[in-house]
């Protein structure tokens, strides 16, 4: 197997301000979003949990604040920027996937030593066991992304090859299990975990390679139009739920599993934040806003992994500790409450940072590596983190974060074949 960086036919910038924006957005979108969404009780040692947004009529926020398809848009097109500046595919895959796995480390050993002691210390088991369940929750998107960056250089190669053709056979194949799903074929639906997101990965190497940032406002406003066009259809139409977020008690999720609908919302998100470029661009150039973007840009991952452990901690000492109960959603009070809360969650996360996120942003030497022991990192590192995010912390991690800790360990030992000369 040979791994080989495409050939740019351009130059490429060091860097994108339009997906530093990008990506500094949706990253703000996922943590507003999740420490907004909770409503919050405890009584009896048992702590009930809501979703602020399965208020009537409050899905239609979804379609803007699930950024996941933007992530992975802003996720393609840097690295195929990567890839193709590097010199060899070997070297940039061990760095991408040391880089991707050391900032889960931490959290990992956080994870396993909190249970016990808050047990220890007398917290309930039900809310302890809720905190272990949903700090591992989102590794889902590591053990996704780890997939994802594996498969970028045959990836790359099938955009130079089959253009096109390449996202739109991952979306018909997202289609295909879609029916599979709905035909009640087991956990087949499970499958899109991998084709959807590959399918708008994709779609970030046609703005890396210049054709989609070639499109004018007005036909970047055509294809935000069709594309959340195309969404609504598929909701009014089809067997797809109106949030784009799993939603406590409803019939079916979009994304767990993800579902093709989920490559619609897509391109309609795409297409909108391609129509506002100039103004992001611009935007981005302000002192103030350039030097957010410097110091995100370095810790992306460790804003990701310890945004809801800082939820965590708040809910514990607000919640159990002082016995607040969140007000109903869209009332006067929720409103007049939810921005000191999330300044006090910003405080929390500030704090984990600080701690946490050197081991996002330590230095990283490329490591000469195979590509059978790079594949294999990459399949333990996702076998590891999905797992975890399907069972939590607080029941027998020990298998899984084995298997993490070994996918990080393959991507920095330094084997080198001594060939006589």
């Amino acid at each position: 197997m040979t791994l080989s960086p495409p050939r740019p036919a351009t130059p490429t910038p060091t860097r994108d301000r339009f997906l530093d924006v990008v990506r500094a957005l949706a990253i703000a979108a996922v943590v507003v979003q999740h420490w907004t969404m909770p409503v919050l009780a405890y009584a009896d040692g048992r702590l009930t949990t809501g979703n602020a947004l399965s208020t009537p009529g409050w899905w239609v926020v979804t379609w803007l604040s699930q950024v996941m398809p933007l992530v992975f848009f802003a996720g393609g097109a840097a690295n195929y920027f990567s890839l193709t500046r590097a010199a060899a595919a070997g070297p940039w895959l061990s760095a991408r996937l040391s880089r991707l796995l050391l900032p889960v480390l931490p959290l990992l050993a956080v994870g396993v030593a909190a249970p016990p002691v808050l047990r220890a210390l007398g917290a309930p088991e039900q809310p302890v066991a809720l905190a272990g369940s949903l700090s591992a929750q989102l590794l889902w998107f590591l053990g996704v992304y780890l997939l994802t960056v594996l498969a970028t250089p045959v990836l790359a190669a099938a955009h130079r090859r089959l253009r096109w053709a390449a996202p739109v056979l991952l979306a018909a194949l997202a289609a295909l299990v879609d029916v599979a799903r709905f035909s009640d074929v087991g956990y087949v639906g499970y499958a899109n975990a991998v084709f959807v997101w590959l399918a708008v990965h994709q779609l970030g190497f046609f703005y890396a390679d210049g054709t989609l940032e070639r499109l004018s406002r007005r036909g970047a406003a055509a294809m935000s139009a069709a594309g959340f066009g195309a969404t609504a259809m598929l909701v009014g139409f089809g067997p797809y739920a109106a949030s784009m977020i799993g939603m406590p008690g409803a019939p079916m999720s979009n994304m767990s599993p993800p579902a093709a609908v989920l490559v619609t919302l897509a391109v309609g998100q795409i297409g909108l934040v391609l129509a506002a470029r100039g103004l992001l661009t611009s935007w981005s150039e302000r002192p103030v806003v350039a030097s957010t973007l410097g110091w995100l840009g370095p810790r992306f991952m460790s804003v990701y992994l310890w945004h809801m452990p800082a939820l965590i901690v708040l809910s514990g000492v607000t919640v159990l500790w002082l016995d607040y109960a969140t007000p109903r959603p869209g009332t006067i009070t929720w409103l007049a409450t939810l921005p000191g809360w999330l300044l006090a969650a910003g405080a929390i996360l500030a704090v984990l940072l600080r701690t946490f996120a050197r081991f996002e942003t330590r230095a990283m030497r490329p490591v000469p590596a195979s590509p059978t022991r790079l594949c294999v990192a990459a399949l333990a590192g996702a076998t590891g983190t999905l797992a975890l995010a399907a069972t939590g912390f607080s029941s027998a991690p020990w298998p899984w974060i084995g298997l993490v800790v070994c996918a990080y360990a393959l991507t920095r030992v330094d084997i080198r074949t001594s060939i006589p000369t």
